[in-house]
């Protein structure tokens, strides 16, 4: 029997009241009423919800149930084509949503997930500082899905023959975050900051224009005399900076140190990979002035070169604070690293390789590197125990080794 306005209005026991043709009015325990559409679909029994009964009417309840009827009779069960609608309608909103976001918006989302993978704050902030400064003018309003190749040489090209480096870097910079956009869903398609195979056709190669620029470097001939001017100043800084001479460490390795990578009886520094630039683990042997730094330094807190605050490290310009107060910016810090490079190619034999992993930096090929598992510590201890007493010979030692005797003289 039919159901009619009047009876559904009347209907209010828990139960459910067919109308025909699979159609029911369901009243439930706490006395919800809606419509329920019955079927068989591949000999399992369904049910599908059509509203509530205070949203559509017994009319619209039999048109909603005609029209997915309609779909059964087609080959489609209404239920699946529902759960297929509502995820396009979620699908077009996200779209619609992703189309409003804009590059400064993505850049700041990837530097948000991306930042902790740098290894010290200053890379952190020089991530933002060039995107605010030479990608956020030409892109930074521009819904991200919408950066093409022209875009991409407004912002970088105008810097590209007179900073080249710093370009360099901002492509760079630009193409990860379109990397990201694509993953994020915001945008489709080939990614237009790309170098080869795309740019590279667009722009000269930075060495055809740039000229390498070297951290600004002290002869190794006057190394001796520095590191006696080092060593009566005082101060952490003074300390560090002596520190990382002594290791050939890079800045970031020195004042990220902590007490927990030294090992004084085994006269060993290790630095986990994760604080490396080529992220692999780095074992720094110390020599005996090393090791007499390190003693005589306060332990407090965690790090190695405690700065001004509880638990924070020395920043990252201390160092190059202490150069400029001994009025010398004439060189840099991670200009002592090319120092201690120059002096063991040309005062010493050891092997290129040695001095290369002393530098922490990649050796050779990945067949090359297959055959030399180890890391050559024990050829590295000597190499770094040989550099302190260079940097340790004091102007009267050297002229001591440059005296020749008469009487052997006379033989």
């Amino acid at each position: 029997m039919a159901l009619t306005t009047k009876l559904v209005a009347k209907l209010t026991e828990p139960g459910r009241y067919g109308d025909g043709k699979g159609l029911y009015l369901q009243v439930g325990p706490t006395g919800a009423r809606s419509w329920l559409l019955r079927y068989e679909r591949g000999r399992r029994e369904r049910a599908m919800g059509l509203g509530p009964v205070e949203d559509f009417t017994l009319d619209e309840a039999r048109e909603r149930a005609r029209k997915a009827r309609q779909l059964l009779k087609d080959g489609i069960d209404p239920i699946d084509a529902r759960k297929d609608e509502l995820a396009k309608q979620i699908m077009e909103k996200a779209l619609a949503a992703a189309a409003n976001v804009t590059f400064k918006e993505c850049a700041e989302q990837y530097h948000k997930f991306h930042s902790r993978k740098w290894n010290n704050a200053k890379h952190s902030a020089q991530f933002l500082s060039t995107m605010k400064m030479y990608a956020y003018p030409a892109l930074g309003k521009m819904p991200v899905a919408a950066i093409d190749k022209a875009l991409v040489l407004k912002a970088i090209e105008p810097i590209w023959y007179t900073k080249t480096e710093t370009a360099s870097r901002v492509r760079g910079r630009i193409e990860a975050v379109l990397d990201f956009a694509k993953t994020r869903g915001y945008r489709t398609g080939e990614n237009p900051a790309t170098w080869d195979g795309n740019l590279v056709h667009a722009l000269p190669a930075r060495n055809t224009i740039a000229k390498v620029e070297h951290h600004a470097a002290l002869p190794f001939a006057e190394v001796s005399d520095f590191m006696a001017q080092l060593a009566a100043r005082e101060g952490i800084a003074a300390r560090a900076l002596e520190f990382a001479i002594l290791t050939a460490s890079r800045t970031s390795e020195i004042i990220g140190s902590r007490w927990s990578e030294i090992d004084s009886d085994a006269k060993l520094w290790t630095i986990p990979a994760e604080r490396m630039k080529a992220k692999r683990e780095h074992r720094v042997p110390l020599s005996g002035r090393s090791l007499e730094i390190l003693k005589a330094l306060p332990r407090e807190g965690d790090f190695v070169f405690p700065g001004g605050r509880k638990g924070v490290p020395i920043s990252n310009m201390a160092m190059a604070e202490v150069l400029k107060r001994m009025d010398r910016l004439d060189i840099t810090v991670h200009g002592f690293r090319s120092t201690f490079r120059d002096w063991a190619a040309e005062r010493t034999s050891y092997p290129n390789h040695v001095v290369e992993m002393a530098l922490a930096h990649v050796v050779g090929n990945k067949v090359e590197a297959a055959y030399r598992r180890g890391d050559l510590f024990s050829k590295r201890a000597r190499l770094m125990a040989d550099w302190a007493k260079c940097c340790m010979t004091t102007p009267v030692d050297r002229a001591a080794t440059n005296v020749t005797p008469i009487r052997r003289a006379g033989q």
